[in-house]
């Protein structure tokens, strides 16, 4: 057998063993064969994950790489990758015994009504088998969870009274079997009431330190760079966001003044004239979908493949760390299924001043902008191009890269700042929307100065907001809310910054390669090659 014939059989077989060591995540991928099952986090099933990962990192370590094509190639890597990565997490990090959030049963029940992604009854049948294993699942949270944080418990409380919410109206109606709903609610209903009893004992420091954020952060980006590199670049960045926002601002405002005071001005100007309320957010996302994919088309940016997105409220499962987010068929998907666009109203509970700051922040500027990241042509487009991508191997589509995904999505709102997109006819309009692509911008460098600062140097609460509202121009409620993000993941922040640095870098050498290509040529290559991480497109593209 060829070292190729070797690869792609060894991948195809490591492929299916991760897949049914995470049976939600392959349900996210688009892989229905363990749509029945949930994870076994028992001390056992980690065990049993460890060794698979660990005779799978043995079988790639025996493959005659150098008689590999350079695509193949890539893919050993994204493979190896990603199985050390699995390693550090259950080895290191072990997040299954200090973060109830990863035990909430919802994604992997919401997944199965979300879409229909195979015949009712097959779902059905799915659904009643995930209900069946819930009240196990939590009896095993119970048993593993030990030393917890507060803010990640208090977040586990609340997502899992959407879960449910979930279980008792489309689970419901789905499973068609009171008995395993029933049992699943009570199973719910006791794991939260065993939460809520600890949440005063819940201690644990939920900043995971310098050595073990190294890893986490080697291992999110795939990149040989330090924390303290990055965080130097990041302040750097910062320093180059904040001048440009003051030029856009003073363009904006027709006056001068000092940088903060005019950015400030600018802002609040720009807020008070695209007013959102929660019964207009939606619609407003809707009309902005509408506008940037015809731009995109008009000017030529990248080529749309054509796709059916919808906007959607959040579901309750999946708030309190994003505003919103692209929820796109997996790669392995073979459904004809929507794309959606999920967007989180303001909770029932928050006070009118919460509200309304809330909405100057994501004023309805700033959610063309939003669009552009989430949608068109960011993750949405971005997504479904990598799903066009056909390869011998499941490795490409299963071990997609965060930096590639989020860095593409933060490239192309500078391209279509760049290119003058406005939200309206107004002559003013393209200046406010560079004005808040600059403010994301700002947001995604701080991003990466808050992870490592929270992480790793031990920042503060009052530092943080005083880099959020200062340097970053947030409103108060979005730099609370980023504060708690910043607590409840790590890793994952930097990859917009770390992201668009390649990303950019990439295409600016294939522009110096290629003058004469058209955006879309440019765009359309980038894009070809699935999600890789931006080191292997670069091998990829020959650059």
């Amino acid at each position: 057998m060829s070292a190729t014939s070797q690869f792609h059989a060894l991948a195809d077989r490591v492929v299916d063993e991760l897949l049914a060591l995470d049976p939600v995540e392959a349900t996210w991928l688009g892989d229905h064969r363990f749509d029945g099952l949930l994870p076994d986090r028992s001390a056992s099933g980690v065990a049993g994950a460890l060794t698979t990962v660990d005779d799978a990192v043995t079988a790639l370590d025996a493959v005659d790489d150098i008689a590999l094509d350079a695509d193949d190639q890539v893919d050993l890597e994204i493979l190896r990758s990603g199985l050390l990565r699995w390693r550090f997490e259950l080895t290191d990090v072990r997040r299954y015994e200090w973060d109830p959030m990863v035990w909430n049963p919802g994604t992997g029940l919401y997944l199965l009504v979300a879409r229909e992604t195979r015949p009712v009854d097959e779902r059905a049948e799915a659904a009643r088998s995930r209900l069946a294993a819930v009240p196990d699942l939590l009896a095993t949270a119970r048993s593993v969870l030990g030393g917890m944080s507060h803010i990640h418990a208090e977040t586990a409380l609340a997502q899992l009274a959407g879960t449910a919410s979930l279980i008792d109206g489309p689970v419901r109606q789905l499973a068609a079997d009171d008995g395993v709903v029933d049992a699943g609610l009570a199973a719910v209903a006791e794991f939260r009431g065993w939460l809520d009893e600890r949440l005063p004992s819940c201690e644990r420091d939920p900043r995971l330190g310098r050595r073990l954020y190294g890893g986490v952060l080697w291992h999110s980006l795939d990149d040989d760079v330090s924390a303290d590199e990055l965080l130097r670049d990041a302040f750097d960045a910062l320093d180059d966001v904040n001048l440009r926002m003051a030029e856009l601002a003073r363009s904006y405002l027709g006056t001068g003044g000092s940088r903060a005071q005019a950015v400030r001005a600018a802002l609040d100007q720009v807020a008070s004239s695209a007013p959102v309320t929660d019964a207009t957010v939606l619609p407003l996302m809707e009309a902005a979908l509408a506008r940037t994919a015809a731009f995109v088309a008009e000017r030529g940016i990248v080529t749309n493949p054509g796709l059916d997105v919808r906007v959607i409220e959040m579901p309750e499962i999946h708030r309190g760390t994003a505003v919103a987010y692209s929820d796109a068929p997996g790669p392995l998907e073979t459904a004809d299924v929507p794309t959606f666009v999920a967007v989180a109203p303001t909770p029932a509970g928050w006070t009118a001043e919460r509200v309304a700051s809330f909405y100057r922040e994501y004023n309805g500027v700033k959610l063309h902008d939003l669009t552009v990241h989430e949608a068109m042509p960011g993750h949405v487009l971005q997504l479904a191009r990598a799903r066009q991508c056909v390869r011998p191997t499941r490795v490409r589509a299963a071990g997609m890269s965060g930096p590639f995904v989020e860095g593409w999505a933060v490239y192309v709102e500078e391209v279509l700042a760049s290119a003058g997109y406005a939200p309206d006819d107004d002559a003013r309009s393209a200046v406010a929307f560079e004005l808040q692509q600059q403010k994301m911008a700002a947001r995604g460098v701080i991003n990466t100065i808050l992870d490592i600062g929270v992480h790793a140097d031990g920042m503060t609460e009052a530092d943080a907001m005083a880099l959020m509202t200062d340097r970053g121009f947030q409103e108060e409620g979005e730099a609370a809310g980023k504060w708690r993000r910043a607590l409840l993941t790590a890793g994952q922040l930097p990859t917009y910054f770390a992201g668009y640095r390649a990303v950019s870098s990439i295409a600016a050498d294939l522009r110096v390669l290629h003058p004469d290509w058209s955006d879309a040529q440019v765009h359309d290559l980038m894009l070809a090659h699935g999600s890789p991480a931006p080191r292997h497109l670069r091998t990829l593209l020959g650059l």
